[in-house]
């Protein structure tokens, strides 16, 4: 992936922390999603009060583009930090890296940690979920 193309979804990532819903954590997270059609989907961070359905900056944009047809992805960059600041790298937890294993192919797709654009690192899903559980798992053989 260029350059140009990585600062644009860290551009765009950064973009979204101001609409993340944290009343909570107030630890902002967002998330800049490439389609391979070369669309960008974006999401925030959106917490409850209960907790468990908080919903995640990644899950946010990958249902936003899985909702309107689309199930082919090359990367994701997410940043994030306390009251928006962003101080360090923010990985996907673990949900969010079974939901990129259900429509990424682990050995192509992208994650893009980043702080700033010319601080980030770019991983392979592989590398963040090994031996991950997808959908070629539930296949016969």
């Amino acid at each position: 992936m260029e350059k140009r193309q990585i600062q644009e979804l860290i551009a765009a990532a950064v973009g979204q922390l101001a609409f993340a819903y944290v009343p909570y954590s107030r630890f902002r997270v967002g998330a800049a999603l490439l389609a391979k059609n070369g669309r960008i989907y974006t999401g925030c961070n959106i917490e409850n009060a209960a907790y468990s359905p908080t919903n995640c900056a990644e899950r946010t944009a990958f249902f936003k583009a899985v909702s309107e047809g689309v199930r082919e992805f090359s990367a994701i960059c997410i940043v994030g930090g306390a009251d928006g600041v962003l101080s360090g790298y923010t990985p996907p937890c673990g949900v969010c890296r079974q939901v990129m294993m259900e429509f990424c192919d682990p050995e192509e797709f992208q994650i893009i940690l980043a702080v700033g654009p010319e601080d980030y690192q770019v991983f392979r899903l592989r590398e963040l979920l090994p031996m991950g559980f997808g959908p070629a798992n539930l296949q016969e053989h």
